[in-house]
């Protein structure tokens, strides 16, 4: 399932192409640090009208035929240019990353689904044997009934048990429909194309190693993108501080100009134009002030971002140790309550049987036993679910090997 993930899903198609986008940024920005050059070939003839101003004569009809080439170029004296490429290089890194992080997020959700899905299998087989049984404790106080060694309410008390019972049966049906559905979805196939064979949970959750080193952190896509547009906001304070001073660029034309197509090409129609432009605002009315200003506070901002994506980090995986921790205690403790539950509605049944007891310690011993082994199946399913969230919020596990070598 998860490699069927990996190739059709549409999250991350959209995370690929937005990648894609990102480096074709850095072509077009890095684009500018080379000279443009561009033409514009003209070929026509004009006739100036007789009533234009200060003419007295009727002009003749002229023909031009101009094949120009233009060049401009900027020079980056104050590294504009450069830091908008490295921008757009921190902006790639950053979506490269956002799409590791959705690779990794749409993973751990198909793992998550998947063992909710397995949980409502086990649940269901629970409340399939369990209505079997009490099946079997309806047809039991029936005959007890007929036989008058029971009142007719305790035949009342065991079918609405069954009747209860079944009803529970039947809505675990709709949370494992959601789930399927769920994981069709991110496999990028229809819910009508896609169905799971039931299959109950009956997995051992990882084993965990005590001390999980913060470096793992270190790999966490997620971060790794923040960090990255922190750094870009930092080269646009650049870029604003860039616009204090004159840009100079180079401009240069030739070509060749003539009034027929006979001397259009011919060596005296050629033109060339070359020099130098500086360009410097005097007065803006505070413009770049604002915009170096705003782009400062968005360096701040960003950074505070990143140390709040750390701290964040930090607690993800507290929080998932803590809860795998304490929900392996829990489920021993939970083992012995259901044998304790099972020892003691086996008792009161044996004793309703014998007619020591009346069917009302059958009943709360029955209810107690059910609750009991469904809490036992979702501390199973926390477990796992635990497991799968501790491996995202590391990153993708929790083995060294796989950190980067420095």
């Amino acid at each position: 399932l998860e490699q069927q993930l990996t190739i059709g899903n549409q999250d991350l198609k959209v995370a690929e192409a937005r990648f894609r986008q990102a480096r074709a940024m850095i072509r077009l920005n890095r684009a500018a640090q080379f000279p443009t050059i561009s033409t514009a070939p003209y070929i026509g003839s004009e006739r100036v009208s007789s009533n234009r101003p200060f003419f007295t004569t009727s002009p003749a009809p002229s023909s031009d035929f101009l094949l120009p080439f233009d060049l401009s170029y900027e020079v980056d004296l104050w590294g504009r240019v450069r830091r908008t490429v490295n921008a757009a290089r921190e902006e790639a890194q950053a979506t490269a990353a956002d799409l590791e992080t959705a690779g990794v997020s749409l993973h751990a959700e198909l793992a998550y689904d998947y063992f909710e899905l397995r949980a409502a299998d086990s649940q269901q087989r629970l409340l399939d044997d369990t209505v079997k049984a009490y099946t079997e404790t309806l047809r039991l106080t029936t005959t007890r009934f007929e036989g008058g060694a029971a009142p007719k309410s305790d035949v009342a008390q065991a079918q609405t048990q069954l009747d209860t019972t079944r009803v529970a049966d039947t809505d675990i049906g709709v949370e494992r429909a959601q789930y399927e559905h769920a994981i069709a979805i991110l496999l990028g196939k229809p819910p009508a194309e896609f169905s799971l064979a039931p299959d109950p949970l009956n997995l051992t959750p990882p084993v965990i190693p005590i001390g999980v080193p913060a470096q793992l952190l270190e790999r966490r896509p997620d971060i790794a993108a923040v960090e990255r547009r922190m750094a870009e906001a930092n080269e646009q304070i650049g870029i604003a501080r860039a616009a204090y001073y004159p840009t100079v660029s180079l401009s240069a034309a030739a070509g060749l100009e003539g009034s027929s197509i006979l001397s259009w090409l011919a060596w005296p129609s050629r033109l060339w134009a070359v020099g130098p432009t500086l360009t410097q605002t005097l007065f803006d009315a505070g413009r770049r002030h604002a915009t170096s200003d705003a782009a400062t506070a968005a360096y701040d901002a960003m950074v505070a971002t990143y140390r709040e994506a750390i701290l964040a980090a930090f607690q993800q995986v507290e929080d998932n140790l803590a809860a795998a921790r304490i929900l392996e205690q829990e489920a021993r403790q939970q083992k012995e309550a259901v044998d304790s539950a099972q020892q003691s509605l086996q008792i009161f049944t044996n004793r309703y049987t014998g007619g020591v007891d009346t069917y009302l310690q059958v009943i709360t011993a029955q209810t107690i036993a059910l609750s009991n082994e469904r809490n036992d199946v979702d501390i199973l399913r926390r477990r796992m679910d635990a497991s799968v969230l501790l491996v995202k919020a590391l990153g993708g596990g929790w083995n060294v090997a796989n950190l980067p070598k420095l």
